[in-house]
Parts: structure tokens; sequence; C-alpha cells
């Protein structure tokens, strides 16, 4: 495992503030409990020893008592460490998602390139798998030495070359294991993180496009991919497993091993009288239950390797520098200007095609304007500009005469709200996905924003009404419903300016007119941007812009239908 690995493992899986606190209780309960398992295994020896004698009944109730109160004390202590690794693990666990769902949103829209079920697979399985960091590698590992310098100690008091004995025995347990171990846990991340990513990807497309593969015959060939890609993932799960199986197997010779040097060493101190005969057994069971928790660090280093692969799938996206960033100190926007774009060039990296050219256009409030142009003019583009989803590879936009990268992301986009044509609906209700744009939104708002894109009646009839589930993507949808539900949704918002990337996709013309009318109509006091192929409707405008070539001019009504539209 190289340096990088641990380093990103550890800025990922490191604690946070108030979590330091968790750590060393668990770590204390943990080395609690082994101290009482250990105490118990070695007086439950010395006990045996001594009953085989035959003592007064009297001269044995101290070591009764005690195997009794190390039992108890094992037990309710191994219960605690439980509750507070979890708990630290489950707490991690949370703010890992968070961070990392954090990290997502600097990207978008452009920065993220993978599929969505190897994003899935990150988000959910990778993020799962650092949950163990603490439980199953940091704590067992600092138990792990706690136990070898406490069970060499409590050797050494017993018969020094057993204290010595015991510490190279579970030494070389400690480091052999979890070489072997980790070496087979890097074969199994390497290859079954991005199996699984894979297999993933391909389930997720599968049920996503199902009807499309089954329309196009293609359904049975997807089966076989999966099956494909679910028996390679099952052949590196078998190969891996028996490799952790060889580790598993030569943590117990090697305990066979440690225990045996153990013994020879001991029952030599006991034929030359060094050591007394019933603390033989006491010495075997200390090395017994020693090797408790040293045995662990196999699943530990297989553990470890995992979460560092898993970190590594994780911050090859959470690495990635962000599209745009806020300023170090944030200007505030005036109440009142206009959303200007001034000689604007932009293109998506070096060398590419410029998808803008000096261009140049200002919206101001209470006025309606238009921009057409034929499909990858440059339309959505010119819109992700205004808020600030890239920034312009030459010139500015401003608002209120303050250049948008002075400002902050979050208040640009509460001032200027784009309402793109892949606008995502919610698997939730109705109510829900309105209520997006604005919380405090009473019923009387929400119908009246459906009434303006003509959906009132629509919700009205539903059995649950505005408590309707609408589907995962709004499949419980019409392709005009959803477009009318963002719609919507925009119109709800207190956003100064509105952007609306072809609002009234999948209507028809009388409907999609009928919209546009009511929607300008109650935008006054509004900057509003439209984006539409319809040339027909240029009369309901102020002004009414194009995009040819990479250049934005006025429209000339004159000029023939796009060939787009």
């Amino acid at each position: 495992m190289s340096v990088a690995s641990i380093r990103r493992l550890w800025l990922l899986a490191r604690t946070a503030r108030g979590e330091h606190g968790r750590l060393l209780l668990s770590v204390v309960l943990a080395a609690g409990a082994a101290a009482a398992a250990i105490a118990l295994l070695s007086t439950s020896g010395y006990l045996i020893s001594r009953a085989a004698q035959r003592p007064e009944i009297l001269s044995l109730m101290v070591a009764i008592v005690a195997v009794r109160a190390f039992g108890i004390t094992r037990a309710v202590l191994r219960y605690a460490e439980r509750l507070s690794s979890h708990d630290l693990a489950l707490r991690q666990l949370a703010r890992l998602r968070v961070n990392f769902y954090r990290g997502l949103v600097g990207l978008v829209p452009g920065g993220i390139a993978d599929r969505s079920g190897d994003l899935l697979s990150r988000f959910v399985a990778d993020v799962e798998t650092l949950k163990d960091f603490y439980v199953r590698v940091a704590i067992p590992g600092l138990l792990a030495i706690l136990v070898v310098a406490g069970a060499t100690i409590a050797a050494w008091i017993m018969l020094p070359a057993a204290g010595i004995a015991v510490l190279l025995a579970l030494t070389l347990t400690a480091l052999t294991l979890p070489l072997l171990s980790g070496r087979a846990a890097d074969r199994s991340a390497s290859r079954q993180a991005p199996a699984r990513a894979r297999l993933t990807s391909e389930l997720i497309e599968g049920i996503d496009g199902a009807v499309e593969l089954t329309l196009a015959g293609r359904a049975r060939d997807h089966v076989g991919r999966l099956g494909a890609e679910d028996a390679s993932l099952a052949r590196i799960g078998r190969s891996d497993a028996l490799a952790s199986s060889l580790a598993t197997v030569a943590g117990g010779v090697l305990s066979a091993a440690g225990t045996l040097a153990v013994l020879i060493v001991a029952i030599g101190a006991v034929h030359s009288g060094v050591l007394s005969g019933v603390l033989l057994a006491a010495l075997v069971f200390l090395v017994l239950g020693a090797y408790e928790s040293v045995l662990p660090l196999s699943a530990g280093a297989r553990a470890l390797r995992m979460c560092a692969t898993a970190a590594g799938r994780l911050s090859e996206l959470t690495d990635r520098p962000p599209v745009v960033e806020d300023p170090r100190a944030p200007l505030a926007l005036a109440d009142a200007g206009s959303l200007r774009v001034e000689g604007v060039d932009f293109r998506y990296a070096a060398g590419e095609p410029w998808v803008l050219r000096d261009a140049s256009l200002e919206i101001s409030r209470g006025e309606r304007v238009a921009l057409i142009g034929p499909s990858g003019a440059g339309k959505s583009t010119l819109a992700e500009l205004l808020v600030r989803f890239n920034d312009p590879t030459h010139g500015r936009v401003t608002l209120g005469g303050v250049d948008v990268r002075d400002v902050a992301q979050s208040e640009l986009r509460r001032t200027v709200l784009l309402c793109d044509q892949d606008c995502h609906v919610f698997n939730t209700s109705i109510r829900e996905n309105l209520l997006l744009a604005r919380r405090d939104a009473g019923r009387r708002e929400i119908l009246h924003a459906l009434a303006i894109v003509e959906l009132a009646e629509w919700a009205a009839c539903l059995p649950q009404g505005l408590d309707t589930i609408v589907g995962r993507d709004g499949q419980l949808l019409s392709g005009g419903q959803r477009r009318r539900l963002a719609l919507a949704r925009a119109l709800l918002s207190n956003a100064p300016f509105l952007i609306l990337d072809e609002p009234t996709a999948h209507l028809d013309p009388a409907l999609a007119g009928r919209v546009l009318r009511n929607v300008l109509s109650v935008c006054d006091g509004r900057g509003v941007l439209v984006i539409t192929h319809d040339t027909s409707a240029a009369q309901e405008f102020d002004r009414t812009f194009e995009i040819r070539d990479g250049l934005l001019s006025r429209y000339e009504e004159a000029r023939p239908l796009l060939a787009a539209a």
C-alpha cells in the first residue's frame, strides 16, 4: 500500500472535532475488556491447576471470586466498547457522506463525467467501507499494542524467560499476519471495487433503460452482459476468499507455534523449580488470551487495504478541482440592477472550438427577452454562465454592476434562477417538489403556480392531491407534466431573474402558447430570459436574440425560420 494511499485514507477517515474523546474511550474500553478476558483465562488456568492438588476450599475462594468478577467485567466492558466504537463509526459514516456530497456539489454540472452506477457505487459502497477504519483497523491495532505490552509484563513477572518468549511470539504474529493478509487484501481491493462498480453501472442502466432495451430487442444482450459481470465478480470473490482463508490458517499455525514455544520455556522452568507448577496453566492461558487480541490484526489488515482502495476511489472525485469557486471575500449584490453579459468568449477547454465569441447581452428587471438558435449553438451554455455553472474564458457576467465571480454562488443563484430543460423531478410529492423553490410557500401560492402552467385542475383530480408521489425522476408524469411542474417550481421562487430553457417543451402548440403567455404575464418586475426554438413567439418578448456559430445578435424577424425550429 503506497504512502499516497495511506495519506488519502487518513485525510478522509481522520476524526472530526469531538470524536477524539470517543476514540480514546473505545480504546480504553477495548483494552479493559481484553485485560479482563486474559485475566479470566489465566485465573481459570490457575484455579484448575490448584484445584487438582485438592487444597482446602477456602484457599480457592479468591480465585473463584476473581473468575466470576473477570467474567462479568469482560462482558460489561465488551458491550460498552461495542456501543462506543460503533457510535464513532456511524458518526464518521454520516460525516463522510455529507463531506462527499459537498465535494460533488462543487463539480456540478460539468465536473462529473462518471457513469451514474459507478458514482452510486462510490457514494454508497466506498463510503460504507470507510466506516470500518476505526472499528476494524485503528482500535484493534492500538489494542494489540497494549495487549502485547501487558501480556509481556505479566509473563515476565511470572518468569522472565517466558516474558521474552511471549514478546517474540506475539510480535512475530502481529507483524507476519497483517503482511500476509494485506497482500491478499491488496489483490482483492484492486479487483473487486472496479468489478462491483461495473456491475452496478450495468444494473442501473439496465433498469433505467429497460423500456428502450426491450423495444430495441437488446434486453437479452444486456442480461448477458450482466451475467458476465456477475460471473467475473464471483470468480474474483472466490479467489480472494481462498487467499483470506490461507491467511487465517497461517494465523492458527503462528498461534500454535507461539504457544508451544512458551510451553517449552515454562516446562523447563517448572522442572528446575524456578516456576511453580500451578502457574504453568496460567501462563499458557495468558498467551492464548493475548492471541485473541492479536489474531484480529489479519482481518484489520484486509480492512485497511479495502479502506485505502475506497479512499482512493473517493479521492478521484473529491480531489478534482471545482468548476467554479466562491471568492474568499464575497461581495453583496445590489437590490437593483441589470444582468449583463459583457464581451464573453467561452470554450470548455483549451484547444476546443469556441462556443461563444464576444457575446454581449443585458436583461433588466421587468424585461422579457427571448434567445433562439439551432441546437448546439450555445444557448444553454450562455444560461449556465449566467448562474455561474461555468466562468467565461474572456469577458465577464455582471449583476447590478458586480462581477458574479465576486459573489457567493448561493446568493447569485437565489437571485438568478435557472430552470433548464433537464430539470430534475424528485421521487416525492407534488407539494415537496414545489416547496424546493420556497419552503414557506402556502397552499394558495402553490395552487396559483400550478394554475399558471395549467396543472391546477389535474392536481385537484388526483386522489391524494398535492401529496401525490410523482415517482423516480417523475416517471409517473408525462413529459409535458414534468416540464410544467419544474416551471411552476421556478415561478414559486422569489428570484428577481428567471432563465427558462425550453419551458414549453413536450407541449402541443396551443397549450405551449397559453402557458408561455401565462408565465410572462405574472413575471412583471422580474427579468426573464426564455430559451426557445419557437420563433413564432417572438412577439411576446421585448427583445429577441439569436445565436449562430457562437455569435450573439439581435434576431431579424424577416429572416426565414431557423431550420431547427
